[in-house]
This record gives C-alpha cells, structure tokens and sequence, in this order.
C-alpha cells in the first residue's frame, strides 16, 4: 500500500464538508457530464459513474434527476471547469478545482483566500508537477474476488494499486485511463460504488502544529465555497488525522 492508502486514510470524508454542500457540487458535475454527454446514462460513461457517486452520498434521487433536467434545459447557466494553482503559507502547494458560471467571480475569491491566509495564486503549471494525476474507483469487496487476480488482470490498464479498505476494494490508474477501468469493472459484472478523480502528491511537506492549524483554515474557507469541488495539498497529515480516519 503506497501513497493512495495515506492519501485515502487523510481524506477520509473531510472534504465537501456538509451534506447540502456535497450535493451541490455533485449536482454541477451531473449537470457538466449531461452536456458534455447527453443524459442518457447507458450512453453516457462519466454520468453513470457520477450517478452512482450521488447514490453513494445518500443524494436523493429528484435531486439527480433535477440535475440532469436543469442541463437540458436551455434556460440554465454553462458550468466550467476550472483549475488554480498557488501556495499556502509555509510552502504548502495546493490545487483548487472548481466548477463554476462565472470564471470572474471564482478567480477572484480563489487568490482572496490566498492572500489572506499569506498564500498566493499561482499561474498554471506552477504546482501541477508536485501531483499525480490519479483516477480511482471503488468496488463492494468480497472474499470470492482474487485481489491478485485482479490486479495482475487491471496492469494492463495502467492500474498501480489495488487494496481493500474496509468493505470496498480501491483501483487507482492513471487520469487518462478512466474510461477503459470504468469498462473493465462493468463489463466484468462489478458494483461500481464511486469513481473519481484525485490528486496525489509526490512527496508531503511536514509542519508544525501552529501551521497546520492556519492551513487547515485556509482548506475550510476553500471547501466552503460552492464554486469549489476539490481541494489537494502535500502537507503531511498528522498522526492524529490518520489514527481518526482509521
């Protein structure tokens, strides 16, 4: 287990913060995927995923279907997606996802926070290399599945690690191998419980109990924002974080 299982056991379900946010967020993702796509969920790859990530949630059910009728209709705003990249004080590089209707108003409030907290919006390209690109999707573990197996059959989409985490098994592979695991894991009969995509440092930067305190602020101010759906760092969790995601 490498750095998927520290980076799982750290974010635990931190991000997203409450529930009424969590919808929100996965709302406009449904809403990106159904333009992008059609609504059609036999037709459309990336909706099927994040229709299964809603019902992981506990989102109900109108409230997918609402998500899916507001990008239809030509009454709605677009929703875009956006990455920014900067610093946390003390050198923490952090990236920030979002999907937004007003590019204008997000940037804005993006290097608000930086600058508040000490930080500073990078350009593009300015932490991206401190990350791997990952994409990760989750199955119901059972004791007639061969993890072996399984894996040795997943090299050959990329797959570089495969674990079960409580009741699930976690499949991470590269970002651009999405599509064939999404395939290889329907094809093969497997409950899909989530599939998303992650950002993992290649390496984490320790700080002291102070600076991690003013960090985690900045975190809670960029997770409370409802442009913003994923936040990433590389600071080193503390040993407390991992021992409550236990």
């Amino acid at each position: 287990m490498g750095r998927a299982f520290e980076y799982r056991k750290a974010r635990k379900l931190k991000r997203w913060g409450n529930m009424a946010r969590t919808f929100t967020k996965l709302g406009k993702e449904i809403e990106i995927a159904v333009k992008a796509g059609g609504p059609d969920p036999g037709g459309n790859t990336r909706l099927r995923v994040l229709i299964q990530n809603a019902k992981a949630a506990n989102m109900p059910k109108e409230n997918v279907e609402r998500a899916i009728k507001r990008a239809i209709s030509k009454d709605t705003a677009d929703y875009k997606e956006m990455v920014y990249e900067g610093y946390a004080p003390f050198g923490i590089a952090m990236i920030i996802e979002t999907a937004t209707d007003n590019t204008t108003r997000t940037v804005a409030n993006v290097r608000s926070y930086f600058n508040k907290a000490g930080g500073s919006l990078g350009t593009t390209g300015s932490v991206d290399f401190l990350f791997e690109h990952k994409c990760v999707f989750k199955i119901p573990f059972s004791e007639s599945i061969d993890l072996e197996e399984l894996e040795l059959e997943l090299i050959d989409y990329g797959v570089d690690e495969v674990f079960v985490d409580g009741n699930e098994i976690n499949i991470y592979g590269p970002f651009d191998a999405y599509g064939k695991i999404q395939a290889y894991i329907e094809d093969k009969g497997y409950e899909l419980i989530s599939g998303e995509f992650v950002r993992l440092p290649l390496d984490t930067k320790e700080v002291t109990d102070e600076q991690r305190a003013s960090i985690e602020k900045l975190i809670e101010r960029f997770e409370e924002d409802d442009d913003v759906v994923n936040v990433f760092h590389n600071m080193k969790e503390s040993e407390d974080d991992e021992e409550d995601a236990e």
